[in-house]
């Protein structure tokens, strides 16, 4: 890495990179292992590292 730190992404964030996924439908994709790796924060809100994201959604193109 160059030195930057990992950007971490709140949930809207991560749902607006995936094209406007509904909420429901990423807690969704959580509760059955098929979502990007995730931080719960001490508040109870989740955090993606941007990534983590990334390596996800190569890991789909990957399969397709």
């Amino acid at each position: 890495m160059s030195g930057k730190r990992d950007e971490l992404l709140t949930v809207d964030q991560v749902l607006e990179a995936l094209g406007g996924i509904s909420r429901r439908t990423f807690y969704r994709w959580r509760e059955i292992g098929k979502a990007p790796a995730g931080i719960k924060l001490p508040n109870g809100e989740i955090r993606i590292y941007r990534n983590d994201l990334d390596a996800w959604l190569w890991s789909l193109r990957e399969a397709a």
